[in-house]
């Protein structure tokens, strides 16, 4: 095994764009084992274009074992993830680097601070992922105690979290999407009035009558385009696609790779999520506002 080989393993388009970043931060080529979706493979192929510092990149079902087993150090999408406590367990991979998984990066890092059970937020794990949790939870620990696990992330985790990592050994690096940024090309397309949509009915965070009522409000004061969540089942959007006012614009693309070439004045309303951290860093220099369900502005970078 080379002792020097990473492998980039990843699931969703947004951990996808994040071994981007990590490869650019790195100056390293990475290969990727990516998650076989139509999303991730119209993500993959517009980095690429772009200029992604990816190198082999093979789509799979299930765990590549194969390539897991070549290198010795994975950049790890979504450290919950029962296959990743499987794969680590039975592996043992001498390196391992974290990547965002959306909101759940705060509570990986409480995870491995002891400061929560390890298991996915809001699920009710059981089975053969609850009992690899102590295998792969000692893996993550021993690497951290020999400076050889860290995480790679746009999220502030705050100093006292940052803090308590480093003392445990783990290497913390904040990224800004500086590549995705500088290598975004002009968007106009769109509009001047976004929503979001959000996988919150189809988590059971809140129903899809109350979520069609958020949207009606925000079309109701003018004409808007909607980007659907990938997760979003045709019903969803379909009541979306009723709404008047409302012009909805399927892309397989993360909405952190659409918004990064906006152009002009563009308001972007959205339920709390992960992309209240991640747009602003990403749209920083242009003429883009947040607004929470509540409609107060996150902030304005002009």
């Amino acid at each position: 095994m080379d002792r020097d080989a990473v492998l980039a393993w990843v699931e969703s388009p947004l951990q996808l764009v994040g071994a981007a970043e990590w490869a650019e931060a790195s100056g390293r080529t990475v290969p990727v084992a990516g998650r076989l979706t139509p999303q991730m493979s119209e993500t993959a192929d517009e980095l690429v274009r772009r200029g992604a510092r990816f190198g082999p990149m093979d789509p799979y079902m299930g765990i590549p074992w194969r390539l897991l087993a070549q290198h010795d150090h994975w950049l790890v999408g979504d450290g919950f993830s029962g296959q990743f406590r499987l794969a680590a367990s039975v592996l043992r991979p001498r390196r391992v680097t974290f990547l965002d998984d959306g909101a759940h990066t705060h509570a990986f890092a409480a995870t491995v601070l002891g400061d929560r059970p390890y298991s996915r937020p809001h699920v009710a794990e059981r089975g053969a992922t609850t009992r690899l949790a102590p295998l792969a939870f000692e893996l993550i620990q021993r690497r951290a105690r020999e400076r050889r696990a860290g995480f790679f992330t746009a999220f502030d985790l705050g100093p006292h979290r940052e803090s308590a990592l480093g003392d445990r050994g783990f290497a913390v690096t904040r990224h800004r999407f500086a590549w995705t940024r500088a290598t975004a090309s002009p968007v106009t397309e769109l509009g001047h009035r976004l929503v979001l949509g959000s996988a919150r009915p189809v988590d059971g965070r809140m129903t899809l009558a109350h979520f069609v009522d958020w949207v009606r409000a925000i079309a109701a004061e003018g004409d808007v385009t909607y980007l659907p969540h990938r997760r979003e089942p045709q019903e969803q959007r379909a009541a979306v696609r009723r709404i008047r006012g409302v012009h909805l614009h399927e892309t397989t693309l993360p909405v952190e790779l659409v918004l990064a070439g906006a152009e002009g004045r563009v308001d972007v309303f959205t339920l709390p999520s992960s992309t209240t951290t991640t747009l602003p860093l990403v749209t920083q220099g242009l003429d883009v506002r947040m607004f929470t369900a509540a409609q107060r502005p996150l902030g304005a970078v002009a």
